[in-house]
């Protein structure tokens, strides 16, 4: 009975101790839909999970803005550049703040400060 009782034990520890402590937040994907600003970074979330970047400090607009297509789950935003030449580069960041005027993102480099505009 002690020996039932004792692997009981462990296993209950072992949940406990290798359960992650990270909470996964869901944000409404709807929210990110529009044009958000930067600086003079901006990027667009269409509905269709397309979307485009461009900097104005490099005299690029947004006609001439980088495509993209993105995913969200929970917190995962993943966009996939589209590269004019061919080739596809993914880029992954885990959103922080995503309401009706604020985006906050991070990734393993830097973290970024969005606000919506018109």
């Amino acid at each position: 009975m002690k020996k039932i009782l004792f692997i009981a034990i462990v296993f209950l520890l072992s949940s406990v101790l290798f359960n992650s402590c990270e909470k996964e937040y869901e944000f409404d994907e709807t929210l990110l839909y529009g044009k958000w600003k930067q600086g003079t970074l901006y990027y667009k979330y269409l509905s269709d999970h397309t979307g485009a970047t461009w900097d104005t400090s490099e005299d690029v607009t947004e006609e001439e803005a980088q495509k993209f297509t993105w995913t969200l789950v929970n917190s995962e935003l993943r966009q996939i550049h589209i590269m004019e030449i061919g080739g596809e580069i993914p880029k992954n960041y885990n959103i922080t703040e995503l309401t009706a005027t604020s985006l906050k993102y991070n990734d393993s480099f830097s973290s970024y400060s969005f606000s919506k505009v018109n």
